[in-house]
């Protein structure tokens, strides 16, 4: 392929790709499946990294992330970025009505909108694209997270159509949805890691995550709600947000034009019911004048707008009585301690258990059993204990002390110095961790048996027919046609997907293993890094160190699991029953140890190899990347417009600094 024909096929997939974005992540349109989707932006990225010089900011692979910002810019705001004046009261709207009637003569609309607990953020677009996105900051001033909101798929990187201003801010609120932020937390407590809090804190912390790819994983959501600039197409509010959605804007379908104070308690009530079927939380409704003129009449005061107020729904809350206190035994061995509550109604649900996350917790809320505590929905989503009322505790109450002995195997508990939870160590002979660890090499993520679900392990473990997750391995037809519910499909389902899983690669099978503190992302660094098991298992902690993004914690981790002999013993019997032990040949293909033990900081503009590639190509090769400068550094790789803090600090350390041809012979 020529330099041209490459340039032609990047715009063609480029747009294919971004048309399907628009489809899937604003209009909610599915039009291609996802294998469909990936083997197109496949093919962009295979062309661009031939012909690096072709690739563009608003390149559709660019929103993968791999920019690593170490420090958040800040930028004042063009339009400052007040807060709303806010209320729970109706009595208040009204009054907030009388007021706008007092000072407009002419008639007015109000537009009501939902009130996203997210964060809000404000995106530049100057002919057609995306150049700038500030956090609000203090109003004054935000962070530019410009390189993590390209990352956002809802946001258009390049506008449709041809009528939007030439020079205009858009301003809405990023938020966590629902599905992705219970994924995440499955995903933390399955590698023995606190859960998220909730998923506004949650979007609030990714946002200002170092590392853009990390950010892409989190698959954050964007609703767009305000528009400000010179040139604007319509004098009102409503009407330009509808132009917006022509531009490729995700404005929310939500909103509605109201003409008097009653639509807009109807539009309240409407969605103080409603807002427990969103997929994302919202915490109340936004009411605007629509008329930029009439905005502009009625002004601002000193902290907000005088056009506009947001009613806060009050969180539900409701007592009831806590009658006991239950321990659940995690994969990892962590121990939760379950409020179980005398069942209430709540948001639209009804609550009879609530998490107490820790013993900490406990003691912090000074919660008994026999106390009527108040609970509420955190995040609208998970119910919690908020507090206690202390007028109704009962008088002989006691402290409630945390347990010292697992409640399944009766083991001792231990808490490290730095662990906000308490462990069971009896890992190979407490029954919830062996099923949890079964449950997990099982799941999609991981090994992908079909057929495999948390009902089966049950039946199988209880039957003494699997122990471990060796056992998997070793079923056979006539072992489970005889256990109850077990048909002789479901049991050639369940053998044939067993089988199927041989298939998956090393880096699935090490994060499969259940290493605990082993994601994803650190099973396939490892993978890459060691290239197969047995040298992985005879890794010094040092070594594990050398391994880029693997700290102190999973170093230990991994190296404490392979001191384990009955963990060696389950690995040697997977290996011998074929599972890939070993990073396939396609993979190795791409590795060497060439730069083994280097660290490696890249800085500047590269011609011949994009930064991600070239980050890549270090790790692939046995290298370490890091994003600064120190006397651990082995080679600086410097390209065009090299950040001269860099440079004077590699000379100043005495680093070697060498060129991209350099770097490429050194990998070749």
């Amino acid at each position: 392929m020529t330099a041209t024909e490459a340039k032609h096929r990047i715009a063609e997939l480029s747009k294919i790709i971004e048309e399907h974005n628009y489809n899937y992540y604003v209009l909610d349109k599915s039009i291609i499946s996802d294998m469909e989707f990936d083997k197109l932006l496949k093919e962009l990225i295979d062309v661009e990294n031939e012909y690096p010089e072709l690739i563009s900011p608003d390149s559709p692979s660019q929103r993968v992330g791999g920019t690593v910002t170490k420090e958040f810019k800040t930028i004042r705001h063009k339009y400052p970025m007040l807060s709303l004046s806010n209320t729970y009261s109706e009595d208040e709207l009204i009054e907030f009505d009388n007021r706008i009637a007092k000072t407009l003569s002419s008639k007015y609309e109000y537009v009501c909108e939902l009130k996203y607990d997210g964060v809000a953020i404000g995106i530049t677009y100057k002919q057609g694209k995306l150049v700038q996105a500030v956090t609000r900051g203090d109003g004054e001033k935000g962070d530019e997270v410009t390189a993590n909101v390209r990352t956002i798929k809802s946001i258009p990187i390049k506008l449709r159509g041809n009528d939007y201003p030439d020079d205009f801010e858009i301003r809405g609120e990023i938020v966590m949805p629902h599905d992705i932020f219970d994924e995440i937390n499955k995903e933390r407590e399955d590698i023995g890691e606190e859960p998220l809090a909730n998923p506004r804190n949650s979007a609030s912390g990714t946002l200002k995550m170092q590392d853009s790819a990390v950010v892409a994983k989190r698959k954050l959501d964007c609703y767009l709600y305000f528009i400000l600039g010179e040139d604007l197409p319509f004098q009102s509010h409503y009407e330009n947000l509808d132009a917006a959605i022509r531009w490729g804007f995700k404005v929310p379908k939500y909103n509605m034009k109201v003409g008097n104070i009653k639509g807009v308690f109807e539009f309240i009530r409407q969605w103080d019911k409603a807002r427990h079927g969103l997929p994302f939380d919202i915490d109340g409704v936004v009411v605007k004048i629509n008329s930029y003129e009439q905005q502009k009449t009625l002004g601002f005061t000193a902290k907000s707008p005088r056009w506009a107020i947001a009613y806060k729904f009050k969180a539900e809350r409701v007592s009831t009585k806590l009658e006991s206190i239950a321990y659940q035994v995690g994969r990892t061995g962590a121990i939760t301690p379950v409020a179980n509550l005398k069942p209430v109604l709540l948001a639209g649900t009804t609550v009879k258990r609530a998490s107490l996350h820790n013993a900490d917790i406990i003691e912090k809320l000074d919660v008994r059993i026999g106390d009527q505590v108040y609970v509420e929905k955190g995040g609208e989503i998970i119910p919690k204990i908020v507090g206690v009322d202390l007028s109704k505790r009962p008088v002989h109450s006691v402290a409630v002390e945390f347990i010292t002995r697992c409640p399944e195997c009766n083991a001792k508990l231990v808490r490290g110095e730095e662990e906000a939870a308490h462990f069971c160590q009896n890992e190979n002979g407490c029954p919830p961790q062996i099923k949890g660890r079964i449950e997990h090499f099982a799941s999609r993520r991981a090994m992908n048996i079909d057929s495999l679900g948390r009902e089966t392990i049950e039946l199988l473990f209880n039957s003494g027919l699997v122990h471990d997750i060796a056992d998997l391995y070793d079923l056979k037809m006539e072992d489970l046609l005889p256990l109850e519910r077990m048909a002789e499909k479901s049991a050639s389902n369940l053998i044939s997907g067993i089988k199927s899983s041989k298939q998956i690669p090393f880096e699935r099978v090490l994060f499969a293993i259940g290493i605990r503190h082993v994601g994803e992302t650190s099973a396939k660094k490892l993978a890459y890094y060691f290239k197969d098991i047995n040298a992985l298992e005879k890794a010094s902690r040092e070594e594990l160190l050398e391994v880029g993004d693997i700290g102190e914690r999973i170093a230990e981790s991994v190296h404490n699991f392979f001191s384990d002999e009955k963990n060696k013993e389950i690995i040697s019997r997977l290996h011998q029953k074929g599972l890939n032990f070993t990073l396939s040949k396609e993979a190795l293909a791409t590795t060497s140890d060439k730069l083994k033990g280097f660290t490696i900081v890249i800085s500047g503009k590269f011609h011949k190899i994009s930064r991600d590639e070239l980050k890549k190509q270090i790790e692939q090769n046995g290298g370490k990347n890091s994003s600064a400068v120190s006397g651990s550094t082995n080679f600086l790789v410097a390209g065009e417009n090299i950040g001269p803090e860099k440079l004077k600090k590699a000379e100043k350390l005495g680093v070697k600094i060498i060129a991209e041809d350099e770097f490429l012979k050194m990998i070749e």
